[in-house]
């Protein structure tokens, strides 16, 4: 989490609820004008998908038969 993340949600934890749901709807409106459609990769996800790619590369995946379902 980076340090802006964390000094808002020590902002918002002093503001009384009505307002932390005001601010809770324009953080809303700011992340859907910035990616309207949630199509658009984080940087934390980009480095998720990265590593799982490696590891599939390196691992393998396991097969569906593999796998014991109950």
């Amino acid at each position: 989490m980076s340090g802006a993340v964390k000094e808002a949600i020590s902002l918002m934890e002093v503001l009384p609820e009505s307002d932390q749901n005001f601010a809770l709807a324009f953080i809303k409106k700011l992340v859907l004008a910035w990616d309207p459609d949630y199509t658009k990769v984080t940087s934390a996800e980009r480095k998720a998908l990265e590593e799982a790619e490696r590891d599939i590369i390196e691992n393998g995946t396991v097969s569906h038969d593999a796998i014991e379902w109950e």
